[in-house]
């Protein structure tokens, strides 16, 4: 059976807050040096934009408490800063995770609890640590994708027609000239490209499909670029009819 009347000094009330959150928490207590304090360091770390923000924003922190659990997370512990009682206890943003972690990611606002720790581990473990842990689910979750390398998208091999070949540029790498090659592909150096010849259409499309495959294997999309519709070399377009003319009427 827990004390009654418990102690309701800062520091006290931190410590004794830890030992009745769930999980394994440590408290830490950061008094006043007179002025000379380092608060500022922790206070930027507050993740809040509610009633904590607010406080922070119109006072200046003398001393503060802060709980860890065994797993990093952090909670911030302080005076209400005014005239109200009680305390105040706002969640610590993850010192390790970059900024653009946070990105669309919701503040798990901070409480005001009573003096009395007991009540306030309730107040945390129902009210704030479900919105707390959610929030550094998701930082975490970020983070990690920001830290894994994100994939390049496929290469891309252009084949063009060209009358009734098909060509293309020569590729840097090895490989693919050897799949062009291996399926019917030859080097043009007059160009500087790989043509396939169309003298057998049959022969040509197997080709073309075979060095896709290939070409796929290796992470390579194919692309091919038909030529645009146009008349047949020495013809001449017909032009359209020109609409009739209707006789002048004539007079007698």
């Amino acid at each position: 059976m827990h004390d009654p009347t418990p102690d309701t000094g800062l520091g006290s009330f931190a410590a004794v807050l830890a030992g009745e959150l769930p999980g394994t928490w440590t408290s830490t207590y950061h008094p006043d040096r007179g002025g000379n304090n380092d608060h500022d360091a922790l206070t930027n770390h507050v993740w809040d934009m509610n009633d904590v923000a607010d406080a922070l924003a119109k006072h200046t922190v003398d001393h503060c408490a802060v709980l860890t659990r065994d797993d990093g997370t952090r909670l911030f512990v302080a005076d209400p800063l005014g005239h109200g009682e009680g305390y105040l206890i706002a969640a610590m943003a993850p010192a390790d995770a970059p900024a653009e972690a946070f990105r669309g990611v919701r503040e798990p606002d901070g409480i005001v609890v009573d003096a009395d720790p007991f009540s306030a581990a309730e107040d945390i473990h129902y009210g704030l640590l479900p919105r707390y842990d959610k929030a550094l689910a998701q930082v975490r979750s970020n983070a990690a994708r920001l830290a894994t390398p994100q994939p390049a998208g496929p290469e891309r091999l252009v084949m063009t027609w060209s009358g009734e070949a098909i060509v293309v540029d020569k590729p840097d790498r090895a490989d693919v000239t050897k799949a062009l090659t291996e399926n019917g592909f030859v080097f043009a150096p007059d160009r500087n490209v790989f043509v396939l010849s169309g003298d057998d259409t049959a022969h040509q499309a197997a080709s073309v499909r075979a060095a896709g495959e290939r070409l796929s294997e290796l992470g390579i999309d194919t692309v091919l670029h038909h030529p645009q519709t146009r008349p047949a070399l020495g013809t001449t377009p017909v032009a359209p009819p020109s609409p009739p003319v209707a006789s002048p009427h004539r007079g007698r």
